[in-house]
Order: structure tokens, then C-alpha cells, then sequence
């Protein structure tokens, strides 16, 4: 399964800075006919409509509301391919005094926000023949870093979730795709203190080139590559495998 974005319509989440912003303009220079811009604030979204003119249209998604990602869907029902972008990272390690209340904050934001947006999209994403629909996940859902582990254990749930949705969404005809940076130059990667980040156009030229490769994974980055490298075989031969059984 694979998926060109040419003339097709987009919606990408946090579309207004980083990583987000980099989908976009990825998008509308590979031949995207539009890009909804989902931003909480539909007003941080006014200099990608002044330089895309109306080839962007903001569009008010946060994943703490949702009621707000369901308004999206009943909008954006021309959608043909959705990539949840948006998420929160907290620095605090298993034994943190916060460590619980960062957590809730992260599952939030980055699982049940992903859930929401799936709920939300799929449908519309049926409708318009199948589509694709694309999680930023991160190189921590397949490795905890001891000072983020409240982060990492968001992620590792987010790509559980993702591989579901691949199973679940293949049924009709919906591609997903699960990509996994590492540090990447962000405002969210600077407040984390990653150094020697990628850049965020690494990102999104990784997200098009795996959806036109039907590629399940995405690796975009040094860092990520590495990991992913030494995840490639249980990748293929679990992850990506078809199990008539359950394990349960």
C-alpha cells in the first residue's frame, strides 16, 4: 500500500512551528492541492496563509479537547491524508516527584489525542477511498532514556497504538505510517536539551518518502537511523508480520 500526495488534501496537526510547519511545506512542494493547518491557536497560523495564500487553511485542533478534533473531522471532510504531528514531552524520570502528573499530562496529549484523532479521521479518511494516516512517534517508544522516561513510556504506548491502527485501518484501505526521530531542532527539542539535533525537514521528507514506499516505519534522522537499524529485524519479523493468532 502507498500513497502519493499530489493534488490530495492534507491535515497536519501542530502545523504552525517545527516539525509540523516542515510537513507542510514538504507537502505542498511535493504537489499537495491543500493542507489544513490543525493548530490550537487558528491565529498562529496566519504567516502559512500569508505565504501559501489559500493552498493552507487553519483549522483549530487541541488534543486536550475533544471536541475540537471531532468539529475538525466534520470540517476537514475532504481529507486524504492525516499526520498527527502534535504532542508534549515533560523531563522527569520514573522516581521524579512529578513523575505521575507529567505522565497523565503525556498520555494525554500523545495517546489519547492520537486515539481521538484516529476516532475522528478515519471515517472521513474511508470516505474519501482509504487515504493515509501518519503518527510521529519517536525513537523513545523503542528505547527509554532514563530522564524522559514518562515521555518515553507516552511514546512506547503511542506506537502500540499505531501498530493497532495499522491492522484495524488496513481494512479499509487506509496506509499508516509510524515515524520515529530522534532529536530533532525544535523549540520542544531545545527545552529538552537535545544537542546536535536534525533538522525538521529530515523529518517530513522521511514521512512522504515512506508513504510513497509503503514503508510501515520511518527513521528520518542519524540517531534514528542507528536505533532503527538495530530494530529492523524484529521490525520485519514481528512488528510487520502477519499473525493469524492472538498471543492473548
Amino acid at each position: 500500500m502507498t500513497f502519493d500526495v499530489t493534488n490530495k488534501t492534507v491535515l497536519v496537526t501542530g502545523a504552525n512551528r517545527g516539525i509540523g510547519k516542515a510537513i507542510l511545506e514538504e507537502a505542498l512542494h511535493r504537489g499537495a492541492a491543500k493542507v489544513y493547518a490543525a493548530v490550537r491557536n487558528v491565529e498562529s497560523a496566519a504567516s502559512l496563509v500569508a505565504e501559501h495564500g489559500d493552498k493552507v487553511v487553519p483549522i483549530r485542533i487541541d488534543l486536550d479537547d475533544p471536541s475540537s478534533i471531532t468539529a475538525a473531522a466534520d470540517t476537514a471532510t475532504d481529507a486524504d491524508l492525516v499526520i498527527n504531528n502534535a504532542g508534549v514531552l515533560k523531563t522527569s524520570s520514573a522516581v521524579a516527584a512529578d513523575a505521575i502528573e507529567s505522565l497523565q499530562f503525556e498520555m494525554n496529549a500523545n495517546v489519547y489525542g492520537l486515539i481521538r484523532v484516529a476516532q475522528a479521521f478515519a471515517p472521513v479518511l474511508k470516505a474519501n477511498g482509504g487515504g493515509a494516516f501518519v503518527q510521529l512517534n519517536s525513537v523513545a517508544s523503542v528505547k527509554t532514556f532514563a530522564d524522559f522516561a514518562t515521555y518515553c513510556a507516552s511514546k512506547a504506548a503511542s506506537y502500540s497504538i499505531t501498530q493497532g491502527l495499522r491492522e484495524t485501518l488496513r481494512e479499509q484501505g487506509t496506509q499508516v505510517v509510524s515515524v520515529h526521530p530522534g532529536p530533532i531542532d525544535t523549540d520542544m527539542g531545545a527545552a529538552a536539551g537535545f544537542d546536535d539535533a536534525a533538522s525538521p525537514s529530515s523529518v517530513a521528507t522521511e514521512i512522504f518518502n515512506a508513504l510513497a514506499e509503503g514503508r510501515f516505519h520511518g527513521w528520518p534522522d542519524p540517531v534514528a537511523q542507528q536505533i532503527g537499524g538495530a530494530y529492523q529485524s524484529f521490525a520485519e519479523n514481528v512488528v510487520e508480520a502477519d499473525m493469524q493468532e492472538s498471543p492473548a
